[in-house]
């Protein structure tokens, strides 16, 4: 039976030959993580289950991110939970306060997932690791709770749509703007509880951080997950950080497909996702006078190097406008650290910006960031949601590094192209 990239991962985990969409099967795990949130809802479901240890201490991660260093003394209660559990079932990846990092972004880079695994976590933007080649999604902490029990967990299978990608990204133009410009054209339920496989010449024209971009998005179009196929680059990556064995699998020629959609990515352009859902696409052509109060550039989505790098190709030697807050959250401490030495930080603190320890802070609504009634803020994070940022009456519009720090620069939404002219 010929199957999807995805199909065959799952098929493979499961122990069998072949497997269809909407098939329920029982999968092996090689990883299940969990954040700072979600893990202790997940600790006390594994007591309720009266097993002693994990299935296996090398394969289970906690992340502290969300509300970490600790925003209050429930985010330090919930700190603690987490660390007395992975304290006392010896959990080798425990990362905290000092080694941790935005979990999406922390994993690849401490090669934890490479291509062909199978990972579960209990956080919606868990998919992001389908950027290597494996199928990771986003679980329940009950699902949590039984994958670090059993090291297993069910799936239906999902069918998929195929996303053939052709041409080359223009200068500004990264991998936000293209899944802001898939999602604003199939819609926030276009792939629901489906795979997104993408392919074609245009891959070898993304870096791995675009595709990580995108398939962290891929839950906001509805997906089970978001998957590339495995390339150069990808072997590059995987090998610089892991030494793990590398499985990667290719879809079938005739595997079936929902529906092929064709991406030039020569002809994307700068977008923004504007409130209050990330569909609400519009291009830098088409946003009008949009004056802001603060901008993020960080997160799970777009707080990796490359990012802050060309944020602060934009913003060095410039100033903030200064009725903006701009706020730049590396996703690492080797990333911070990397940034450090090369001179971002600075860059980004002689204009005006303000630098913070790795956290998912502001994106969730957590701190570091919050809006009052009435702001706005454009933000390289992955949601615009109701009150997603602060008060329910806030605004927030989603964009790449490039269109926040010029934004940032210009006082109101900008294109980046019209910046550097100056």
């Amino acid at each position: 039976m010929s199957m999807t990239m995805t199909q065959k991962i799952l098929a493979a985990h499961a122990g069998k030959e072949s497997v269809s969409a909407g098939e329920l099967i029982l999968v092996d795990l090689d990883r299940v993580l969990g954040n700072d949130i979600t893990s202790p809802v997940a600790i006390k479901e594994f007591e309720k289950i009266g097993v002693k240890e994990v299935y296996d201490r090398e394969k289970v991660t906690m992340v502290m991110d969300h509300f970490a260093p600790n925003k209050d003394i429930k985010a330090a209660v919930q700190c603690k939970m987490c660390r007395d559990f992975c304290n006392e079932k010896d959990i080798v990846h425990f990362y905290d306060v000092g080694r941790m990092g935005i979990e999406h972004a922390l994993l690849p880079e401490k090669g934890l997932v490479v291509p062909g695994d199978v990972v579960i976590g209990a956080d919606s933007h868990t998919c992001t690791y389908g950027a290597l080649g494996a199928f990771s999604t986003g679980v329940g902490s009950t699902d949590m709770a039984c994958g670090m029990a059993t090291g297993k967990a069910w799936f239906k299978v999902p069918s998929a749509i195929k996303f053939v990608l052709t041409g080359k990204l223009n200068r500004f133009v990264s991998g936000k703007d293209v899944i802001l410009h898939i999602i604003g054209k199939i819609g926030v339920d276009g792939a629901l509880y489906k795979s997104m496989e993408f392919v074609g010449e245009g891959v070898s024209e993304l870096s791995v951080f675009d595709r990580l971009t995108i398939c962290n998005m891929a839950i906001e179009a509805g997906a089970k997950n978001g998957i590339f196929e495995v390339d150069e680059k990808t072997v590059e990556y995987v090998k610089e950080r892991s030494d793990r064995k590398i499985v990667a699998y290719k879809a079938d020629e005739d595997a079936e497909y929902d529906e092929v959609i064709e991406i030039n990515l020569s002809e994307i352009k700068s977008t923004v996702a504007f409130p209050h859902l990330p569909e609400n696409t519009k291009t830098i052509d088409e946003v009008g006078d949009i004056v802001i109060d603060q901008v993020v550039i960080g997160s799970c989505t777009n707080g990796h190097y490359k990012d802050l790098e060309e944020a602060a190709s934009i913003i060095k030697g410039r100033r903030v406008a200064k009725n903006v807050r701009a706020i730049i959250i590396p996703a690492t401490q080797d990333i911070y650290l990397k940034a450090l030495e090369n001179g971002l930080l600075k860059a980004f603190v002689e204009a005006g910006c303000v630098v913070s320890t790795p956290t998912c802070g502001p994106c969730l609504g957590g701190y570091m960031g919050i809006l009052a009634a009435g702001e706005r803020a454009v933000a390289t994070t992955n949601r615009n949601f109701v009150g997603r940022m602060g008060e329910v009456t806030s605004e927030v519009y989603l964009a790449s590094p490039a269109v926040a720090a010029a934004s940032a620069i210009a006082g109101k939404i900008a294109d980046p192209c019209e910046i550097v002219k100056e």
